[in-house]
């Protein structure tokens, strides 16, 4: 590897403190809810907005700091949760989803680049994953706990409540990821 490939692969404190910062943003519009099956908050928007404004890899790891935050017990989760308990719930599918949007977008802006369609695009298809996932999850979580559901039900209580503010969410995070993107380096 080149010297100039190293230095570039390393992380600054600038890129830890941009993580750091955006895990925090996460924490922050997690808290920021309305108590449903799946609670309704701004997570999704803030998960997107990390990848939008620091790029697939810086905002893959602000998703995995909240995650990793979150499963130690500090309270970052909706409703001021923590815990391996929650991941390990009903909504911890969507949370890890969160991940996986994340790793989507990464991927993804890598291949074609980061322009605002490809992000778009990208935003939505790890929606979809975030869904999938989450949505898996659920059901199997749920089915232990109080009996089985169909899948019907499990998209009527946890995904399509969701799917518009979702796509608002994604449309607000494209818009403030022109604006501030250009200013994060």
């Amino acid at each position: 590897m080149s010297t100039a490939a190293a230095v570039k692969s390393k992380w600054s404190a600038k890129d830890m403190a941009y993580v750091a910062i955006m895990a925090v943003v996460i924490a922050i519009c997690s808290w920021i809810s309305i108590p449903t099956t799946v609670p309704f908050t701004l997570q999704t928007f803030a998960v997107f907005l990390a990848v939008g404004v620091l790029g697939g890899r810086r905002g893959t790891f602000a998703v995995l700091v909240f995650i990793l935050l979150g499963a130690v017990g500090v309270p970052v989760f909706a409703g001021f949760q923590g815990g391996i308990g929650v991941l390990l719930g009903t909504t911890g599918g969507y949370i890890i989803g969160f991940l996986l949007s994340a790793l989507l977008y990464w991927a993804m802006t890598r291949a074609l680049g980061e322009k605002t369609p490809v992000m778009v695009a990208a935003m939505v298809l790890g929606l979809i994953v975030c869904y999938a996932f989450g949505t898996a999850w659920f059901m199997t979580v749920y089915a232990r706990n109080a009996g089985a559901i169909g899948l019907g039900t499990a998209l009527g209580w946890c995904v399509f409540p969701f799917v518009i503010p979702d796509l608002v969410k994604i449309a607000l995070a494209v818009g403030l990821t022109r604006v501030l993107k250009p200013h994060v380096h």
